[in-house]
């Protein structure tokens, strides 16, 4: 069972995805692609300013370093496609956009230890990001294993990253989401991801 230790005091919502079959991107999530660009040109989408708050709670400025859920925003309201990496990641950045709450996902075979830590990021520490050389975490909000960072609310690792190998998954939403909204986390995760979701344990 996957447990979320915390050591800042946010609330976060973690869910453990077991049985995945992850795949390419699939044709028929397209309707969710025309909806999270629906949401995003009408404004139809979660309040932009909860991330930004998050953010320069910790003293770190949205403008400069964007959470990843504004990231996905600015780069479809200036018309271009939502970034169709495979099934799983897929459903992560469609739902980041309409929530307007930054994902993490990790896969839980390549994490070190038994646990995953939310915590400030140390002097010094950082790692090599999805699609980038070097993510710098020192001072910022982020996800660690026994290892060290693997994530934060910007920029996942290309250590812990989703692949079409990964069978179980951690899926972090770093801000407060509701029971509906966990629900159809779920629902497309069995569908696109053809797994099975649970609570992780999140001590107070």
């Amino acid at each position: 069972m996957l447990t979320i230790r915390r050591e800042l005091d946010i609330e976060v919502v973690a869910l453990e995805l077991h049985e995945l079959e992850v795949t390419e991107p699939r044709d028929d999530f397209e309707l969710e692609v025309a909806r999270a660009m629906s949401a995003a040109r009408s404004g139809d989408i979660g309040d932009v300013a909860r991330a930004r708050a998050l953010y320069r709670r910790f003293g770190i400025d949205p403008t400069r370093v964007r959470p990843s859920s504004e990231a996905l925003l600015r780069r479809l309201k200036k018309g271009e496609s939502l970034p169709r990496v495979n099934s799983l990641v897929d459903v992560a950045n469609s739902l980041s956009v309409q929530l307007q709450v930054p994902v993490g996902l990790y896969d839980l075979e390549k994490i070190r230890g038994d646990e995953l830590v939310v915590r400030l990021g140390k002097e010094g520490e950082s790692y090599t990001g999805i699609g980038k050389e070097n993510v710098n975490v020192a001072g910022r909000i982020c996800i660690a294993d026994a290892e060290g960072p693997c994530g934060n609310p910007s920029a996942d690792s290309a250590r812990t990253m989703i692949t079409t190998d990964t069978e179980r998954a951690a899926w972090i939403y770093f801000l407060p989401v509701t029971d509906e909204e966990v629900d159809r986390t779920a629902e497309l995760v069995a569908v696109f991801g053809r797994g099975l979701v649970r609570m992780a344990t999140v001590p107070a």
